[in-house]
């Protein structure tokens, strides 16, 4: 065999396996699933139950107390919304989601919140995971900061994540606006408040992260004008 022609069937092969390489890497990277979401899953059925039940209850005294004027807090931790997403929410909201979304969960830190779910469409699988950093920076307006969007380990279109974000919120009562702050999108999603003298107005004065767990706080009062 002339050493020309060895010579393009080495580096021919030596192309092909890279690619190769990079082809198996991008499959592996797009099947990882973060460890928090794998933990979420492998908890007790039981103990998910028992989870759920206690975020319902909490659920159910914060609507009483949207129902009557004064101060109102509550605290959910990572532990009941995960029990209640893989419990109440999978039975009693099937159609709450896309067909190919599934199993959905949280991961809460002192600073920032992580909501991953499974995706599975035709030959594409993987694991979604969005991290937020949410704040108010007034009354009755919701800040969430994108921090970072991924399938697996690889980046999704941020223009794709922001206008699903937008589609969403579009589909409720409240408004949504974009802003940048040190190079991330901010959504500001702002939530109704009645405009009819006598009505109870509920207002979000405070949401916060903790390690495990997320605290929100406000008012009701009966609104004067």
């Amino acid at each position: 065999m002339p050493r020309k022609f060895r010579l393009i069937l080495i580096l021919g092969g030596g192309i092909f396996g890279v690619l190769l390489l990079l082809l198996i890497g991008l499959y592996w990277a797009s099947r990882y699933e973060p460890p928090f979401y794998r933990q979420a899953h492998a908890a007790d059925p039981a103990n998910r139950e028992k989870r759920s039940e206690e975020m319902l209850r909490k659920v159910l005294a914060l609507q009483n107390h949207f129902k009557r004027e004064g101060e109102w807090e509550a605290v959910f931790t990572a532990e009941q919304i995960n029990g209640w997403l893989a419990h109440d929410f999978r039975r009693n909201h099937p159609q709450a989601l896309p067909p190919e979304f599934r199993e959905p969960c949280v991961a809460i830190e002192s600073r920032q919140m992580q909501l991953a779910c499974r995706y599975e469409k035709g030959p594409t699988a993987s694991v979604l995971c969005l991290a937020v950093e949410p704040y108010v920076p007034e009354p009755n307006v919701l800040a969430l900061k994108i921090v970072r969007a991924r399938a697996g380990l690889l980046p999704l279109p941020l223009g794709d994540v922001l206008d699903g974000i937008s589609e969403a919120v579009r589909g409720t009562s409240c408004t949504i606006d974009w802003k940048q702050v040190e190079g991330n999108p901010v959504a500001l999603i702002a939530f109704p408040t009645p405009d009819k003298q006598g009505e109870l107005a509920v207002t979000i004065k405070t949401v916060k992260l903790r390690d495990g767990e997320i605290f929100i706080s406000g008012s009701t009062k009966r609104n004067k004008r």
